[in-house]
């Protein structure tokens, strides 16, 4: 395909039947995404061109039943709107940005395409961001630990006028209204509160199993948490993350 072709043409050849046909997925007949918005495609906006073209062939290729339009923002689709389907969501990836640095652009996203749903992606599955993102006028907030078939389900509940959140979310509010003790010190503002909690099954010698089970997650998320709590303490190993731990919470009574 020759460079000069958009970044819409090329995404739309992702989302299309091997039949040819724009707009219709081999998913149709089954009874997916599709059935409930027509012909209407899923809007997909990210300002990393390999990740959302990338993101736009996987929603595709696992059933998502909708063709998916890529931009980089919000203002290369309006500059081409007029040549793309009728939208049925928009899905906006936020990746590793704060909500202080994107919630006024969901707020008018939301405005823009009301009723339309708009679902976030991002890698933060803090609750304190999602209520954030929620408030804003979001419809859905998926954290990219998840499948992309759960990503798939989130953005059909979305279009099907409900609001997906993380199930770990949750359960971790819960845990913490259950016990009712405040996030220790060292944690506040370095760790989500999944996090945390992975933290000190860590300083415990857990094994990824164990905390998988004990925190009702799977094995492949934990290790994305584990992943993430290595880039914030700038550790290279399993064993240079219980270090530095130690460190972190040395002389923290309570905590041991």
């Amino acid at each position: 395909m020759a460079s000069s072709v958009s970044t819409f043409e090329k995404v739309s050849v992702f989302a299309r039947d091997p039949s040819g046909v724009q707009g219709v997925s081999r998913e149709d007949a089954d009874g997916g995404v599709q059935d409930k918005v027509g012909k209407r495609a899923l809007i997909l906006l990210d300002s990393r061109a390999l990740d959302r073209e990338c993101l736009a062939r996987t929603l595709t290729n696992h059933g998502l039943g909708m063709d998916v339009i890529a931009f980089g923002s919000i203002e290369e689709w309006r500059e081409k709107k007029d040549r793309c389907p009728p939208t049925g969501a928009v899905l906006l990836n936020m990746g590793a940005r704060k909500v202080t640095e994107i919630s006024p652009d969901i707020s008018k996203l939301a405005s823009e395409f009301r009723p339309l749903p708009v679902v976030v992606l991002s890698d933060n599955d803090d609750i304190t961001q999602i209520l954030k993102v929620l408030e804003s006028g979001a419809r859905g907030y998926i954290p990219t630990s998840v499948g992309v078939e759960v990503c798939i389900e989130a953005i059909g509940l979305a279009i099907a006028g409900g609001t997906f959140v993380p199930a770990s979310s949750i359960l971790a509010v819960r845990h913490l209204i259950e016990t009712g003790k405040p996030e220790p010190a060292p944690l506040a503002g370095m760790f989500t509160l999944r996090q945390a909690e992975v933290v000190q099954a860590l300083r415990k010698g857990k094994a990824n199993k164990i905390i998988a089970y004990e925190l009702n997650l799977r094995e492949s998320t934990v290790k994305v948490h584990i992943r993430n709590i290595m880039k914030k303490l700038k550790a290279s190993n399993r064993t240079e993350v219980a270090y530095k731990l130690n460190d972190l919470f040395a002389g923290d009574a309570g905590y041991p």
